[in-house]
């Protein structure tokens, strides 16, 4: 009578641990499944960098600051962390199509540039605080740099970190509890521990004999 009730017991402590494993693997496996598809496509782009040829486009803009505006800036000239001032901000937008996005600018006696590197491309704006004479160059090198420098998280700002840190969360609990499912089914697939342990010493033999 004992050993029924053990039984039973296992057999539903077994259940328990089933349903919920199986409930957080497919929470996690559904949140991660399509940034592990941009991950793991990005990784070979990545791994075959040298091969996959860029072809860089170059664009330009020039334009002058107005006088009411420039003045602006050259009351800001003599202090190194000023940032561009609101007005300046909202006239390079409207009038050019360029925005800061909050850039820190860089200042000097002659001119104030502002460095604005994104996924895929650069960019850079240079303001001559004589004569308010303005140069922009965007550089964009394709969707195969961008989303690269998506996978590296390159200049991708605050947000794109912080996706990144809640993917790579939801990948571990894909991992952990899929682990467990395979110790769980494992009694009735013989292949399993064997097939775990070469997707370990795999890469490791890989990573002794030929990475030096």
């Amino acid at each position: 009578m004992q050993s029924g009730t053990d039984n039973l017991s296992q057999q539903q402590s077994r259940a328990f641990w089933l349903r919920h494993l199986h409930q957080w693997h497919w929470i996690s496996s559904a949140l991660c499944l399509i940034a592990m598809i941009l991950f793991a496509a990005t990784g070979i782009t990545l791994n075959h960098s040298a091969q996959i040829e860029a072809h860089p486009v170059v664009s330009k803009k020039e334009g002058r600051l107005p006088l009411a505006l420039l003045s602006q800036l050259n009351a800001l000239k003599n202090t190194d962390d000023a940032a561009i001032p609101g007005e300046v901000n909202d006239w390079l937008a409207q009038d050019l199509g360029i925005k800061l996005n909050g850039q820190a600018p860089e200042w000097s006696p002659e001119e104030v540039y502002v460095g604005m590197p994104r996924p895929g491309g650069d960019a850079w704006l240079r303001i001559a605080l004589d004569n308010g004479e303005i140069e922009y160059e965007l550089t964009s090198r394709g969707w195969i740099a961008y989303f690269n420098d998506l996978h590296k998280g390159r200049n991708t700002g605050t947000a794109w970190s912080w996706f990144i840190d809640v993917f790579a969360v939801a990948c571990l609990i894909f991992c952990v509890t899929g682990l467990f499912l395979l110790k769980m089914h494992a009694s009735k697939r013989p292949s399993t521990w064997p097939v775990v342990v070469f997707g370990l010493v795999m890469p490791l033999i890989l990573a002794l004999m030929f990475i030096h």
